[in-house]
C-alpha cells in the first residue's frame, strides 16, 4: 500500500516530532496522582474534546460522510489503543518495568510480521536488521531489573497482549488513513478509546475526580503533548510510511524518555543506557533507509 508523499524527508521529520511528543508520557504520569487507566482516559479523552471543535467547523462533511466501514476501521483502532493502554499498564502491576518495556517494545516485530497480510506492505531485509538492532538496543537500556516467576509471568502476558494490541491500531490505521484525514481519523480515535478506558474504570471502580492541580495539569498536558502531539504525528505519517517503520520510530521514546528524566529529575545516564541508545538510533536509521529502498 502505498501514498503519495508530500517530500522525501517530511514524514521521517514528523516521527521525530511524534517521538519527542510521547516521550513526555511516563514525564507526565509521574505527576500525575491517579490510576493509570483513569490518566489514560483523560490522556485521550481529553485530546478527542479538544481536536472536536476542529472537526466540527472544517471537518464536518467528511466526518457525516464516512462510510459505514470506514468509520467502523476507525473506531476499530481506538478500541485497539485502549485495549494496548489496560493490558501494558495493568502488566507493570504484575512483573518489573524493566520486563514489561522490553515485551512491550516488540510491537515493531508483530507489525513487520503481520504487515504483508493486512496493510499490504513488505518489510525489507534492511528494515529487519533495523528493527532487530533497535530491539537488543531497548533490552541493553532495560537489562538489570527483570522479573521472573511467579505472578511476575500474568504481567509479562499482559505486556504482550499490549504488544499485539498496539500492533492491531497501527495495522488498522494504516490501513484506513489512506481514506481519511488525521483531524477526523484522531478524533474518533482517541474518543473511542476514551469510551472503552471510561467503561473498564467504571467496572473497576476508579475514582474520576477529587485530584490535585496538578494532576489535573498532568492530564491535560498528556492529551496535548503525548497524544496529539505524539500520537497524532505518528498517525500522521502512516498515510505515507509503513506501519512496520512507524512501529520502529516508537523504540525512540525509551531515548527520549531518559534524557527527560536526566534533565528534570536528575536521573544517572549510564554506559548501559547510552549504548542502548546508540543502538537503537542505529537501528532507526537502518530502518528509515530500508523503507526508501
Amino acid at each position: 500500500m502505498t501514498s503519495s508523499s508530500p517530500g522525501r524527508f517530511t514524514p521521517v521529520l514528523v516521527l521525530l516530532l511524534g517521538v519527542i511528543g510521547i516521550s513526555t508520557g511516563s514525564i507526565f504520569a509521574r505527576f500525575a496522582e491517579a490510576s493509570p487507566i483513569v490518566i489514560s482516559f483523560y490522556r485521550s479523552g481529553i485530546a478527542a474534546a479538544v481536536m472536536a471543535p476542529l472537526v466540527l467547523a472544517r471537518h464536518r462533511e467528511e466526518l457525516f460522510g464516512l462510510q459505514r466501514k470506514d468509520f467502523l476501521q476507525v473506531i476499530l483502532a481506538g478500541v485497539f489503543l485502549a485495549l494496548h493502554f489496560s493490558t501494558w499498564i495493568t502488566s507493570l502491576f504484575f512483573t518489573s518495568i524493566a520486563s514489561s518495556v522490553v515485551i512491550v517494545q516488540t510491537i515493531p516485530v508483530w507489525t513487520a510480521i503481520l504487515s504483508p497480510f493486512i496493510s499490504g506492505d513488505r518489510v525489507s531485509r534492511q528494515t529487519w536488521v533495523g528493527i532487530i538492532l533497535s530491539f537488543v538496543g531497548v533490552v541493553i537500556i532495560s537489562a538489570g531489573d527483570f522479573a521472573l516467576g511467579g505472578k511476575a509471568l500474568l504481567g509479562d502476558m499482559l505486556a504482550l497482549f499490549g504488544a499485539w494490541f498496539a500492533t492491531l491500531y497501527f495495522l488498522t490505521g494504516r490501513v484506513v488513513r489512506v481514506k481519511v484525514s488525521l483531524p477526523v481519523y484522531t478524533f474518533i480515535c482517541y474518543g473511542a478509546a476514551a469510551l472503552v478506558l471510561l467503561a473498564v474504570i467504571i467496572v473497576a471502580g476508579l475514582p474520576l475526580n477529587g485530584f490535585s492541580t496538578g494532576t489535573w495539569m498532568a492530564f491535560v498536558g498528556m492529551a496535548l503533548v503525548s497524544q496529539i502531539m505524539g500520537h497524532s504525528s505518528y498517525n500522521w505519517a502512516l498515510r505515507y510510511l509503513s506501519a512496520s517503520l512507524v512501529a520502529v520510530a516508537l523504540l525512540g521514546e525509551p531515548i527520549g524518555a531518559t534524557i527527560l528524566a536526566w534533565i528534570l529529575f536528575g536521573e544517572t545516564l549510564t554506559m548501559a543506557k547510552l549504548a542502548g541508545g546508540a543502538l537503537i538510533l542505529a537501528g532507526i536509521v537502518i530502518a528509515v533507509r530500508g523503507e526508501r529502498t
